[in-house]
């Protein structure tokens, strides 16, 4: 059996290889960090007018039934605008029912009593996966509901959106640069100061080791 010294030291050794990729982490470093989660929303949806008011991590959401799932990231922007940011580092759990149900939640949360369904603002369900599971050799893959009428394809426009992010993708474009930081084990080696700071403080600075270090062992304690 490990001693206290001993335990804290293998959490000092894991604590360097923790990565923007492990959930848990990038939960740390996300949490009120409203420059870093717009910095990502803003590069995966290509769009420079997001501005984030609210940000949560490791958000309970439940339906009727009880039935809850945890988010990752769950922001909302100064339109309403509802993201649900995911990590998954497992292939099967990135699937397409899993994003069903994390988006059907985040509609259930948005709608209170007395609200006209028509005013309900768009959803963004967004998976950063560590692999490519659509095997499309793609860094983005924009999943959208369309009515098909003989040959022609309408969008549906249901304000409901859900993207898959390749994280093995590598290219020489902001995305490719974002799925390197996700990956980076050295703040030093990040492109993007607004995470690398977050990612510094928790490994380099004492008294974020300190507070990671405890996070870690709540963690084990929980387990």
């Amino acid at each position: 059996m490990n001693t206290p010294e001993q335990t804290h030291q293998q959490d000092l050794e894991r604590l360097k290889s923790l990565r923007y990729m492990d959930d848990d982490f990038m939960s740390v470093c996300l949490a009120d960090n409203f420059e870093g989660v717009e910095l990502i929303l803003r590069i995966v949806l290509g769009r420079e007018d997001i501005k984030v008011k609210s940000v949560r991590t490791q958000e309970p959401l439940k339906n009727l039934q009880g039935r809850s799932a945890v988010l990752d990231v769950h922001a909302v922007d100064d339109a309403d605008k509802e993201f649900d940011v995911e990590i998954q580092r497992k292939d099967a759990g990135a699937g397409a029912k899993r994003a069903r149900h994390n988006s059907s939640l985040l509609d259930a949360h948005i709608l209170k009593a007395g609200d006209d369904t028509e005013d309900i603002p768009d959803s963004y369900v967004i998976f950063i996966t560590e692999n490519d599971v659509m095997k499309g050799n793609q860094p983005i893959y924009p999943v959208e509901r369309y009515v098909t009428a003989g040959e022609n394809k309408v969008l549906f426009g249901d304000g409901s959106h859900i993207i898959y992010v390749n994280g093995k993708y590598r290219g020489n474009d902001e995305i490719g640069k974002l799925m390197h930081d996700f990956s980076c084990t050295n703040p030093d080696d990040m492109n993007y100061e607004t995470l690398a700071k977050k990612a510094r403080y928790f490994k380099q600075d004492e008294k974020g080791v300190a507070a990671m270090c405890k996070i870690m062992e709540d963690m084990r304690n929980e387990a």
